[in-house]
């Protein structure tokens, strides 16, 4: 689903189609390309850090840096999808700020039993998705980091758990205020 957005100067002139360092111009192309070097950077050691919002952009960073120069860094105008708004980018900072605040220190994340644990990161990247800090690859950048707090958490991710429709489904709900599906999708993957 393409994002609305107000205008936005990372789109090639009259289109919806982001400007992209391979000039790929065509929306299909371009989304099959973007998949292509997304799998192939998320497959590579993955950046290290202190599982904070400047991890969370460097981890984005990593993931798209092949495609937008703009990778890594806070959107700067306003999107939505599917006729809801997210957070405005001048918040973005202070709401991602607030986020990482609430999941708080990482390394008690291992203290935890897999249910809480689930219900944790559950509203963390149900909040996360809530900002959307990132004008393309925020769903993947989530993905992503849910495994890399599962697994320093001492849980198995497993990725073959990840059903695109259920996903998407629950990341609506979360959207929506019920976070109860994205939880029971977390505890399922770490199951």
């Amino acid at each position: 689903m393409v994002y609305a957005a107000e205008f936005d100067p990372l789109c090639y002139p009259g289109t919806s189609v982001l400007i992209n360092l391979l000039d790929i111009r065509d929306q299909a192309k371009l989304d099959e390309v973007e998949l292509a070097l997304f799998l192939t950077r998320a497959d590579e050691p993955l950046p290290a850090g202190e599982l904070d919002f400047q991890h969370y952009l460097s981890l984005h960073r990593h993931l798209f840096q092949d495609l937008y120069a703009w990778a890594g860094q806070v959107r700067s105008i306003r999107i939505g999808k599917g006729g809801s708004w997210f957070c405005y980018p001048e918040h973005i900072a202070s709401e991602m700020a607030r986020v990482f605040r609430e999941l708080g220190n990482p390394d008690r994340l291992a203290d935890l039993e897999s249910t809480r644990f689930a219900s944790l990161v559950a509203h963390v990247v149900a909040e996360i998705n809530a900002v959307h800090p990132f004008r393309e690859g925020n769903g993947r950048t989530q993905l992503t980091f849910l495994a890399m707090l599962a697994e320093h958490a001492g849980f198995t991710f497993n990725a073959d758990i990840l059903d695109r429709d259920r996903v998407i489904q629950a990341m609506i709900d979360s959207f929506s205020g019920s976070e109860t599906p994205l939880q029971a999708l977390i505890e399922d993957i770490i199951a």
